[in-house]
């Protein structure tokens, strides 16, 4: 089983329009609203890769009923920790003319620290039956910036592997932790070690200290570089890089749906890193095929994985 905690969710929301205009009012001609947040976006992933996937979410007021429904009409099952307040909303407006995307998040109100509490008890629950816990994206206000450092040792002490996607300062903390897997994009990754990511040589120097920061052999560390692939420096201190020329026109979710497709594949095969490179790219840019973020087709994310190239640095 693989366990997606999303400590703070939210209604994701796409608008297209045929041309932004700042200050002109506008008419969706497309619109698409998913039970998202990063940490739910892997868990849809996942489950339409064929992963046997349990969510883990805070959920608040009407808008967390609604997540809750909208993830039950999916088939991702959820542990929920409930609390007062709204869950958030974020919301992504697609430029047709320009291809451009224009990105608005909502941070969320603050919740209490026994709220927290609760949701890693949930976490904790779970991980007698669990194979990985994939950790996403950002904390509600209120959690202790240093939460994701606990979750991640919870795991690591039960024997369940854990692969990261944060930034700032709860990457920080959580890799004192120890996690598995680090995988950030290029910016993320300059502003953590404060490295050039222009080049690939900036991006394979960022993904060897990521994996050395979470605790080096038997650890790996990954850097998303968006249309130029992906660098990975493998636990047995290999480093290898991805590509994929193709590309679609909805990336909001990519990089979450590229941490579902590695940790499906690992979950199968947890020493094949090349197939498990290959279906996170082809989840990734499967997502990126279909309005909504954390959605794709499961067919056609195989199919692209198989297009991947990926090869030893």
């Amino acid at each position: 089983m693989i366990i997606c905690l999303a400590a703070n969710p939210s209604v994701d929301k796409l608008f297209e329009i045929e041309r932004l205009e700042p200050g002109s009012i506008h008419r969706p001609e497309g619109f698409v609203q998913v039970a998202g947040g990063k940490g739910l976006n892997v868990a849809r992933a996942a489950h339409a890769l064929g992963g046997d996937v349990q969510a883990v979410a805070m959920l608040r007021g009407h808008t967390g009923a609604w997540l809750e429904e909208m993830l039950a009409a999916e088939g991702v099952r959820g542990a929920f920790v409930w609390t007062h307040g709204e869950s958030r909303a974020s919301l992504s407006v697609a430029d047709r003319e320009t291809g451009g995307l224009t990105e608005f998040y909502e941070h969320g109100s603050e919740v209490p620290g026994a709220s927290w509490v609760e949701t890693v008890q949930a976490v904790a629950e779970l991980l007698p039956g669990a194979g990985w816990l994939t950790i996403s994206g950002s904390l509600p206000r209120g959690a202790p910036i240093e939460g994701y450092r606990e979750v991640v040792a919870e795991a690591r002490a039960a024997g369940v592997k854990v692969a990261l996607d944060s930034e700032g300062e709860r990457l920080r903390f959580a890799l004192w932790g120890g996690p598995d897997v680090v995988k950030v994009n290029a910016r993320e990754a300059g502003e953590l070690l404060d490295v050039p990511m222009q080049t690939r040589s900036g991006a394979v120097t960022a993904a060897r200290e990521l994996r050395e920061r979470a605790g080096g052999q038997g650890h790996a560390g990954l850097v998303t570089r968006g249309a130029d692939g992906v660098v990975l420096c493998a636990p047995d201190g290999s480093c290898w890089e991805g590509r994929l020329y193709v590309r679609g026109r909805y990336p909001v979710g990519s990089g979450d749906s590229f941490l579902a497709g590695l940790v499906v594949a690992l979950d199968r095969d947890r020493d094949d890193w090349g197939a498990a490179l290959q279906l996170a790219l082809g989840a990734a840019t499967a997502n990126a095929e279909l309005a909504g973020a954390g959605r794709l087709e499961p067919a056609r994310a195989v199919a692209l994985a198989a297009q991947a190239e990926v090869r030893p640095i």
